[in-house]
């Protein structure tokens, strides 16, 4: 048994992620835990160990944490294969577990070669979308699962953190996001703040000026603060790339199309393409974005009173995601839905509104829901204290009771 030194004291366990792998523990199947660095990827490393090794007291595992310098010789494939043979059980089952697997070079043929040995049981986690190549995905087809990864919940959130749930609670929340650390920090501007900014640094030097050999790093990060200043605003590559001209920022379309995507794929940003809701099919041109944290965001832009309908709209979106869905823009003619939510079949469409007090903001947030002709759930979510009312059929929730779900 390879003994694993040093282990960290838990946080609390995100019970429904070790669920989704609980299935296929002890199976010939690769589970590949996918995410922003930092989103807790490793405590659940730690606490599928923990419970292999509660539930086997002679398992063997193996652990290899690319962060730690003790496994800086496993380099390439060849090391990493070489490195599980040599300290794989000769009689039984052996636990393999990878912490942050891009790292090592050509990790995939690495995983197809181990995969064939039966006796192997492997888990890993990477911090990049694209790190199981169509190669591998199409070789392994059946025999891998990837799980991505979210920040915390609001719900978590108050767990971590042992806080009420209260209107404060939550703009602590919506103002510092949900990175797992932070139960470890008080929760003021100056300290949260730096932590998060260095947290942006490492994703964005180490997973995507080094990986990319990125030579033009001032665009790269005056794109992300554009990004930043406009969450939850419909833009084509193009657009982007004229306004940050008119800013005297020359990039061509095709290179702000492949820094939107290195973003994409360090999970940094979402990218939320257009449906037709009537067409049923997604647009080409357009799309949105949102921040997998906003206290990421916040850190970088700042935490601003005229961006809250923005920063409502993106926790929002981050909760679908959480909750499982499936999430695109809706259009309807020359109307907009924020968000239709897809799951198992069913659609959930959502509207988000800072406040719905006056004649206006009513007929246009709820107007747009009504001229959707089926019978799926429809929903205006706002930061006004309305629960249980609704408006011609459409139901309103409360920011803080949505986020409860």
């Amino acid at each position: 048994m390879i003994k694993i030194n040093n282990f960290p004291k838990y946080l609390i366990t995100r019970q429904h992620y070790i669920n989704k792998v609980l299935p296929f523990i002890g199976k010939n199947i690769i589970k590949v835990f996918t995410g922003q660095r930092r989103v807790g990827k490793s405590y659940l490393l730690f606490q599928l160990i923990q419970q292999i090794n509660t539930e086997q007291k002679n398992a063997t595992i193996i652990y290899i944490n690319k962060e730690d310098l003790a496994f800086s010789e496993i380099k390439t494939a060849n090391d990493l294969n070489d490195y599980v043979k040599k300290h794989q059980s000769k009689t039984g089952k052996t636990y393999v577990f990878i912490d942050e697997i891009q790292d090592i070079a050509d990790f995939n043929s690495a995983l197809r070669s181990l995969l064939l040995d039966e006796t192997l049981d492997i888990y890993c986690t990477g911090s990049n979308a694209n790190m199981l190549s169509q190669d591998i995905a199409g070789n392994l087809s059946g025999r891998f699962i990837e799980i991505t990864v979210y920040s915390l919940s609001y719900t978590e959130f108050l767990v971590f953190h042992s806080l009420e749930d209260t209107q404060e609670t939550l703009e602590k929340f919506l103002k510092f996001g949900g990175l797992p650390y932070l139960k470890h920090l008080p929760l003021e501007e100056i300290i949260a703040f730096e932590y998060l900014k260095n947290i942006y640094n490492t994703i964005v030097y180490r997973d995507i000026i080094n990986r990319f050999a990125i030579r033009n790093v001032v665009f790269l990060e005056q794109l992300v603060l554009f990004l930043s200043s406009n969450i939850g605003s419909i833009f084509s590559i193009k657009k982007i790339s004229d306004f940050l001209k008119s800013q005297k920022t020359n990039m061509p379309p095709n290179q702000v199309q492949l820094y939107v995507q290195h973003l994409s794929d360090a999970f940094l940003l979402h990218r939320v393409p257009r449906y037709d809701i009537v067409g049923k099919r997604l647009f080409e041109v357009g799309e949105k974005y949102y921040f997998e944290n906003l206290g990421i965001r916040n850190a970088l832009w700042g935490y601003r009173l005229e961006d809250r309908g923005k920063i409502i709209e993106n926790v929002v979106y981050n909760q679908l995601l959480f909750l499982g869905y499936q999430v695109q823009v809706g259009v309807i003619g020359s109307h907009e839905v924020d968000f239709v939510a897809s799951k198992g079949g069913e659609k959930w469409y959502l509207q988000v509104a800072l406040t719905i007090n006056d004649l206006k903001t009513i007929e246009r947030e709820f107007g747009n829901l009504m001229r959707i002709k089926d019978n799926f759930r429809k929903t205006v979510i706002t930061l006004d204290r309305y629960q249980g009312a609704s408006y011609q059929g459409i139901e309103v929730l409360n920011l803080r009771s949505f986020l409860s779900t």
